[in-house]
């Protein structure tokens, strides 16, 4: 996949969990390509050192995604800085793992609130001006867990499957109002949430570093992890003309692991 550069020339893109990972391998990709990107995340310091690139170009600011409040005052800032909002990346996510017994109330809501109740909310803030324009991308970085089952994380294959049905959903009310929305599916991708998941194993379990890792590759026939920047290459050209007959799609970035 290419995306030219300046395909995106004056676009306003908003990149949620933008900070780090892979929300800021796309933030920098999507001001490569000529976007002007807010950047939001949770901790300011993340979300500034970033925006501190290229400060013309991006805006930092702070939401708890789950909260429909904080959210419209996020994007209210986003658009002041600006203008109206024609792309969206739900990338703010959280991953926590427990037995399925052992799944409490409390991370069974947490996990449905950050990665769905999070997009749900963000995609009614930003489709207005997308809906006004005739014009708008929103792309949700969904999982492998979207699209097949892992054990142990029941609540997050839960809410992870509930983003590839919205997106599903959503394509199909705004498929004649310029919108496209499509999911983004990764596999295990090397991030700091992966960094944190192989440590826990190292703790739980005493193994080394390599014998952790090599549980996380083992699903892909690559037999590695995925790079961020893997992962924001596709969700530039999703985001760009070359895809505008792509809608309610879940493309899967993770190596030949989940095939549809």
């Amino acid at each position: 996949m290419h995306v030219a550069a300046n395909t995106l020339q004056s676009r306003h893109a908003v990149v949620t969990g933008g900070g780090q990972g892979i929300g800021a391998a796309v933030t920098r990709l999507l001001v490569a390509h000529g976007a002007n990107v807010t950047v939001l995340g949770r901790k300011l310091e993340t979300v500034q050192a970033l925006a501190a690139e290229q400060p013309e170009r991006m805006h930092a600011v702070t939401a708890d995604v789950s909260d429909a409040d904080q959210v419209q005052a996020a994007f209210a800032s986003a658009r002041q800085r600006f203008g109206p909002i024609t792309i969206l990346i739900n990338n703010a996510g959280q991953a926590s793992s427990a037995p399925f017994l052992k799944t409490d109330a409390t991370l069974w809501s947490q996990m449905l609130a950050v990665n769905l109740t999070g997009t749900m909310l963000c995609t009614q803030a930003a489709a207005p001006d997308m809906l006004a324009a005739q014009w708008g991308r929103v792309v949700n970085i969904a999982s492998t867990a979207g699209l097949t089952g892992y054990a142990y994380v029941a609540a997050y294959c839960a809410a992870k499957h509930g983003v590839v049905g919205l997106t599903r959903a959503l394509a199909l009310e705004f498929a004649k109002k310029g919108l496209t929305v499509n999911a983004v599916c990764p596999g295990y991708t090397e991030t700091d949430i992966v960094r944190d998941s192989i440590a826990n194993v190292m703790a739980k379990t005493g193994r080394t570093e390599e014998q952790a890792r090599a549980e996380f590759t083992a699903g892909n026939p690559q037999g590695r992890l995925v790079q961020a920047d893997e992962v924001a290459d596709t969700v530039a050209w999703l985001c760009g003309p070359a895809a505008s007959a792509i809608t309610g799609q879940s493309i899967a970035v993770c190596g030949g692991e989940v095939m549809q």
